[in-house]
């Protein structure tokens, strides 16, 4: 008999490697599956050294293409989008008003590291607002986006660049401030199935389902974009 997708999902218990702004939706959209969240940078050399993931599902196309490249992974597909946010302490006691702000001496930013997407796609958006000067006021650069965001939901920074998906699991703890549009960077999720997955099949199904309507809906629902 024909299992239906779900059946095939229920018996595989996939590993998926998921990148941190990813951490509310995704057991929302599948409770059968087990997690593992970080950068996507820390997940693709963990998938690389070996490690047993069954579905690999970045916050940047960068990564899941390098395993690509290195016949790691199934080829990658985009599956959503996002956009850079500027996040501040609910006291805001720094009394920031827009990014321009950020140039006072004093600031206390916080980002996350080079290499970790939302540390790039911030490095790009300041270079396209011509602020790379603000990263003297970096205090603290973050292995994944939600220790950006805690540090500044906590106060311990006075702002920091975060997805605007990560707002709305702290929103009455920080305020946010939109970013000029043109500046945005293209910030693109991508999926690949990792080429040593014991449960490939399992793995294609949960990703069918990421691309269709229910995956599409809890997406939407958590303020992604779709490509």
């Amino acid at each position: 008999m024909k299992l239906t997708a779900l059946a095939v999902l229920a018996a595989a218990h996939l590993n998926v490697f998921g990148a941190a702004s990813l951490a509310e939706v995704l057991p929302r959209f599948d409770r059968t599956a087990r997690y593992q969240f970080a950068g996507s940078d820390q997940l693709a050399f963990q998938i690389g050294e070996g490690a047993p993931a069954d579905l690999f599902v970045a916050a940047s196309p960068k990564y899941p293409q390098e395993l690509y490249a290195k016949h790691r992974c199934s080829k990658p597909v985009t599956f959503a989008t996002n956009t850079v946010v500027l996040v501040l302490p609910r006291a805001n006691p720094a009394r920031i008003r827009s990014v321009y702000d950020l140039r006072r001496d004093g600031i206390k930013l916080v980002v996350g590291a080079k290499g970790v997407p939302i540390g790039d796609y911030t490095r790009r958006l300041l270079a396209n607002l011509g602020l790379t000067s603000v990263l003297s006021n970096v205090v603290s650069e973050e292995d994944d986006v939600k220790l950006v965001v805690a540090k500044v939901a906590l106060g311990e920074a006075d702002a920091g660049f975060v997805y605007r998906t990560d707002v709305k699991p702290v929103g009455n703890r920080v305020l946010r401030i939109a970013l000029p549009r043109a500046a945005q960077p293209t910030v693109e999720y991508q999926a690949c199935v990792p080429t040593a997955s014991k449960h490939k099949a399992g793995a294609r199904a949960y990703l069918r389902r990421l691309l269709g309507p229910t995956g599409r809906a809890r997406l939407r629902e958590a303020g992604f974009g779709l490509p």
